[in-house]
């Protein structure tokens, strides 16, 4: 099994939430889609107004829902494979894990914005800001998503892990400029030394 400092670039809660939590919650919806409670019930549940799902769906209806389920699988089976792949080859590259881990992190970035965008968009108007009657659907297109967004924001930006490719840039440059004070040939042609004195 492998161990926490296997994956320096995804550690602690960063690892329970991308690793575990995300691609069950993925994985589950699509269960909810074909088998159990099934087609009618997900499509009822999109958009709550306390009815009960139609006994059946159209062919074309039920075949969408299906799908849909499909694409919650496949984010979940990314999360689950790529990432345990990321870290069992690469267990001594964080700079190598930080960078395909954060080409995964824009690619879901951006598809949680517009997920959540569209089922907000989505939903009528009296139920867009009356968010105690959201169900659990709504909650997870949007309140969920929101959070994991976030929580990929927060890995981006360095917040509670230590960064080793994405904002190194910055960081370097900072470290540059801070040694060229104390030692200007170091940093600077001679002509720039000049102008700085």
């Amino acid at each position: 099994m492998p161990l926490l400092s296997d994956f320096p670039a995804l550690p602690g809660f960063y690892q329970l939430l991308f690793l575990h939590i995300e691609p069950i919650s993925t994985v589950m919806p699509a269960v909810m889609a074909w088998w159990q409670p099934g087609a009618a019930w997900f499509h009822h549940e999109l958009i709550p107004d306390g009815t009960s799902p139609a006994a059946s769906l159209d062919a074309r209806t039920t075949m969408a829902i299906w799908q849909l389920g499909n694409c919650y699988l496949l984010l979940g089976l990314i999360s689950t494979f790529v990432f345990r792949a990321v870290r069992d080859t690469l267990p001594n590259n964080p700079t190598a894990q930080e960078r395909i881990l954060g080409a995964s992190f824009t690619a879901l970035a951006l598809a949680d914005v517009t997920h959540v965008l569209w089922s907000f968009v989505g939903l009528p108007a009296d139920l867009k800001y009356s968010f105690s009657s959201w169900n659990s659907m709504t909650h997870g297109n949007i309140t969920f998503t929101t959070f994991l967004c976030a929580m990929r924001i927060a890995w981006f930006l360095g917040i509670g892990r230590k960064r080793y490719y994405y904002g190194q840039l910055i960081n370097d440059q900072r470290e540059r400029r801070s040694v060229g004070r104390k030692n200007d040939y170091i940093l600077y042609p001679k002509n720039e030394q000049r102008e700085r004195r």
